[in-house]
């Protein structure tokens, strides 16, 4: 199966964390290397001596806050990791997991809903326009034309990706421009000393400063999309995915508070690992191989497992070059989603979808909800 020969460029650079090859600009460098606590704050000087303070700065730190029009990071105070003041921050994170999972789940079943509803309309107008695609001339070099063949080829799982790929594209492209640096790194990475702690839980999975970490994670999640939506649709896919970003984050956000070290993560490792584990789980004996050794072979199973342990290691071991705690985090999602959750999350959807049923159709019962429930 050539879609799984991709899977080991995910183990290669797939980090949450930023990855080293940022380094070398000095533009992302002050914001972006993670080290254990924060800069010394730094106190604000008094207004008769606001002018001197500013004489006292360092010629080379000046010279870099010129050079640089990255923002610094706005973050709060690093809270001591063994106190229960520090732990309550995590209770809105909490929260906002649960949320947001109950919210995928429920709008991929109504999406579910409504793309039943519309298919055998939409079967008339395929038939149409395949009709008036017959008696109409064919025009040579129609470029819409072409893009339409272009997209027809792709299975469902690759076109349901098609627009996850293009969100990491966008916010990759954003990260190039410099007047938006200041809400990139408020929004669009994930600490939990920050003073943004919810929405950057969603939006960092979108996140990738490295080209090369978003082109690794792109090409995993396009190599394992076929697999994945057609073994749980296109609507549950989407769910999970979301879901996996922020319940990885928040893995992320509970490892960072105990240990202490903090620091902004990014990238869509983390959901990618629930993808990449909920696949390697319902197929156990599927057939893996590195994409340049092809000739080694491996089993799905073993390859997860070998994951696991290696997220696991780093996590205890303290390695910080990428989020393990993401990752494990992810992986153990997509795992317990394959064995149990999808028993007790997806199917028994069918209450909420009847409410919305009878709620689209009905208008609050009477005759409405009657005629609706016939249909």
């Amino acid at each position: 199966m050539a879609t799984w020969r991709s899977y080991f460029v995910l183990v290669c650079r797939t980090g949450e964390d930023v990855l080293r090859s940022v380094r070398g600009s000095s533009r992302w460098t002050p914001s972006f290397e993670q080290r254990s606590g924060f800069r010394k704050v730094v106190r604000k000087p008094e207004s008769k001596k606001g002018e001197d303070e500013l004489g006292h700065l360092n010629s080379s730190e000046a010279a870099s806050r010129r050079r640089t029009s990255s923002p610094h990071w706005e973050s709060a105070p690093p809270p001591s990791s063994g106190t229960p003041r520090a732990f309550g921050r995590l209770v809105r994170p909490l929260l906002f997991t649960v949320g947001f999972t109950g919210c995928s789940f429920g709008s991929a079943a109504i999406w579910q809903y409504e793309s039943l509803k519309l298919r055998v309309q939409n079967y008339f107008d395929e038939l149409r326009a395949d009709w008036l695609e017959r008696v109409r001339p064919q025009k040579r070099g129609d470029v819409r034309k072409e893009v339409n063949q272009w997209w027809n080829s792709l299975s469902e799982g690759q076109r349901t990706v098609t627009a996850i790929v293009a969100a990491n594209v966008l916010v990759f492209c954003c990260w190039r421009l410099p007047r938006l640096q200041r809400s990139m790194f408020k929004y669009f990475t994930a600490d939990p000393a920050s003073k943004t702690l919810c929405w950057p839980m969603l939006l960092s999975t979108f996140s990738h400063v490295s080209f090369f970490h978003m082109a690794a994670n792109m090409y995993v999640l396009w190599s394992f999309s076929s697999s994945a939506v057609s073994m749980l649709g296109r609507e549950q896919f989407v769910a999970v995915y979301l879901s996996a970003g922020v319940i990885s984050t928040f893995f992320s956000y509970v490892s960072k508070m105990a240990s202490g070290r903090f620091g902004p993560s990014l990238g869509a490792s983390g959901a990618i690992m629930t993808i990449l584990a909920a696949v390697c789980t319902k197929m156990p004996e599927a057939k893996l191989a590195v994409v340049f050794l092809p000739m080694f072979t491996f089993s799905a199973a073993n390859a997860l497992k070998a994951i696991v342990a290696m997220d696991t290691a780093g996590l205890v071991l303290g390695w910080r070059y990428f989020d393990h705690a993401a990752h494990l985090g992810g992986a153990l999602f997509g795992i317990w989603y394959i064995l149990s959750g999808h028993e007790h999350i997806w199917k028994n959807r069918e209450p909420f979808v009847k409410f919305w049923h009878e709620l689209r159709t009905g208008r609050g019962g009477g005759n409405g909800g009657e005629r609706g429930g016939s249909v």
